[in-house]
């Protein structure tokens, strides 16, 4: 794929606007949930509006032609199961814990890919970026304060699903990059979004989530999907296209801090002094990964050709 007339500033920008309305959609999602909604459900939902505007993008700006490449379909079906468990993981943490604690969990995601990156000779390992990852991990400690077992403040189920979020981000991460050398990124998001819904189509509550149908809550599930997964993976690729690595790891951190601001304000979920140091923690250390990172660098430059 061809650079853009976008020089690196403006494209910081698009990866500033995709962080801001994931950020939102966790905020949005917080509220259906609190509201009755499955989590599940509300991860198909954005997954079919998301591959509704995936299809109208590739209708508009054709790029690519690959499709019959098998490679281009294995390692995009791939990233499909990644980006799936990416959103049903990260709706279930916040069900069973926080906005605050899902999405922060889920910004974890460049220290399993720094780790899957050290045992497949991807990234050379330092001392800084050990020191980064130990400090993530004192992070996560304080945020969910598992270090007191009769007092954890934060449920097992919703720290594992947070963490699997992030873990299932890190593999999207690896296919789309794999995916992206066999076709263009709107080819791969097609595929990936496709295979998504599918994935998502027998889980949750449909049934049960039907009942809660208003016309306001018809609009915020819209907003789930346009900015969840609809403007916001558009504004994502674009952006990377030509946004510095450095600026890209460190305006993405809009994207947990947006979501907890809003799980305290809009969801009145309170976050004790200890939790909100290891937000700060979590934060600072994988911004600073995503500083020195090749990883980065690389997805970057798959999506570019």
């Amino acid at each position: 794929m061809q650079k853009t007339p976008h020089g690196p500033q403006i494209s910081s920008v698009f990866v500033a606007l995709a962080a801001l309305c994931w950020g939102i959609t966790g905020g949005i999602a917080g509220l259906l949930i609190a509201k009755g909604w499955d989590p599940f459900v509300l991860s198909f939902c954005r997954g079919v509006i998301g591959l509704l505007f995936i299809a109208c993008w590739r209708m508009l700006h054709p790029s690519g032609n690959n499709l019959a490449n098998l490679q281009l379909w294995l390692w995009s079906v791939i990233a499909g199961i990644g980006v799936a468990g990416n959103f049903a993981c990260y709706f279930f943490s916040i069900a069973k814990g926080s906005v605050a604690v899902g999405a922060t969990l889920m910004y974890c995601a460049p220290v399993f890919v720094y780790l899957v990156s050290f045992g497949l000779k991807l990234e050379q390992p330092t001392p800084l970026k050990w020191a980064a990852i130990v400090v993530v991990i004192m992070g996560i400690v304080l945020l969910t304060g598992v270090y007191n077992v009769s007092a954890s403040r934060v449920a097992p189920l919703a720290i594992g699903a947070g963490l699997l979020a992030g873990i299932s981000y890190g593999l999207f991460i690896f296919a789309f990059k794999s995916a992206a050398r066999f076709g263009s990124s709107q080819e791969v998001l097609l595929i990936a979004f496709a295979v998504l819904c599918i994935l998502l189509a027998g889980t949750g509550n449909f049934q049960q989530t039907a009942t809660l149908f208003t016309p306001a809550d018809q609009l915020l599930l819209l907003a789930l999907g346009i900015l969840g997964a609809g403007v916001s993976f558009i504004f994502y690729i674009i952006g990377l296209r030509n946004a510095e690595p450095t600026v890209a790891s460190i305006v993405a951190m809009i994207e947990p801090v947006t979501a907890s601001m809003l799980g305290v304000i809009i969801l009145n979920q309170s976050l004790d002094a200890l939790q909100v140091v290891g937000i700060v923690l979590i934060l600072a250390a994988v911004t600073t990964l995503g500083r020195y990172s090749n990883v980065r660098h690389s997805l970057s430059s798959s999506i570019s050709h």
